[in-house]
């Protein structure tokens, strides 16, 4: 009999995997699958010679957009789809939640094309309440940024910020800061192949203004601890996913997603909606391992 065959696709920073996926390929290997540990952007891979590919810590795309759906397309057995990365790796996705009455964060989108002036983005931003600037592709809270309004220092910077992404061709995204993200700080649910399987909590990333990035690796440091989510957050999070799925013409569930949520005035709202190589923090699903599901699931569609 053939052995099947998986990729778990990462990037060349990570070449061995993140810690929270290393313990996949014991588990597949225990299925009677061989995973391996691929580079996305490797010229030298044949990824037609997998049976099935894993996005999974491929962190460095965000600056590399356009190339890494390219490479989407190009891979024949990609779990998820590509044209689920496309639609995902722009967060205006955001939206279309919107629209199906999703409560998400309220924002401000601003297309490069308009050639906004700066007193066009400051009229867009916030008079009260801190904010948050940031482009609609990136991944790790890199190019984002916290601002004051009441303060014409802060609110000067924040200015800055919006025009140099704008002038590099980016859309950008403003957003009321929710306080409640201090105390709390986001609710991560998991999903394999739709079914909820633990929730993390990620404390809050956002203290000031967006800094310069290089040399701070692929993304801010996060500190996680487990915790168990509320009916209405796994309410709100189920009902995202249904108009992602319907958004998207999926006739069956997705193989992995992760959902964001944070508290807002009248309940639970999306932050961010994670379907293309999210961190799922299996290590912290406590008695009903997701490792395990998730090995099973891969397993099954290899």
């Amino acid at each position: 009999m053939t052995t099947k065959r998986v990729a778990l696709a990462t990037c060349s920073d990570l070449p061995a995997l993140d810690r929270d996926d290393k313990p996949l390929v014991p588990a597949l290997a225990q299925r009677g699958v061989t995973a391996e540990a691929v580079v996305w952007d490797d010229p030298a891979v044949d990824w037609a010679s997998y049976d099935l590919v894993v996005v999974r810590s491929t962190w460095d795309y965000a600056p590399r957009h356009d190339e890494f759906l390219a490479w989407a397309e190009t891979v024949p057995h990609l779990a998820n789809p590509a044209d689920v990365l496309r639609w995902n790796t722009d967060k205006r996705y955001l939206h279309t939640l919107e629209e199906a009455d999703v409560p998400v964060i309220p924002t401000v989108w601003l297309d490069p094309a308009r050639h906004f002036s700066k007193r066009a983005v400051h009229t867009r931003m916030p008079a009260f309440g801190d904010f948050v600037v940031k482009p609609v592709v990136s991944a790790g809270a890199k190019d984002t940024g916290r601002y004051i309004p009441i303060s014409a220092q802060s609110r000067s910077m924040a200015i800055t910020h919006t025009m140099e992404l704008l002038d590099s061709g980016r859309w950008v995204m403003i957003q009321p800061y929710v306080t409640s993200v201090d105390s709390a700080g986001e609710t991560c649910l998991t999903f394999v192949d739709g079914v909820f399987q633990h929730a993390a909590r990620k404390n809050a990333l956002l203290t000031g203004p967006s800094q310069p990035t290089k040399g701070l690796g692929l993304y801010l440091a996060e500190t996680m601890s487990a915790v168990a989510p509320t009916p209405e957050q796994l309410d709100v999070a189920q009902r995202a996913l249904d108009v992602a799925g319907e958004a998207l013409g999926l006739d069956r569930p997705l193989l992995y997603a992760r959902v964001d949520l944070v508290a807002g005035e009248e309940g639970p709202l999306v932050i961010e909606l994670e379907l293309t190589e999210p961190n799922m923090w299996m290590r912290y699903s406590g008695s009903n391992p997701t490792l395990e599901r998730f090995a099973d699931a891969i397993a099954a569609r290899a």
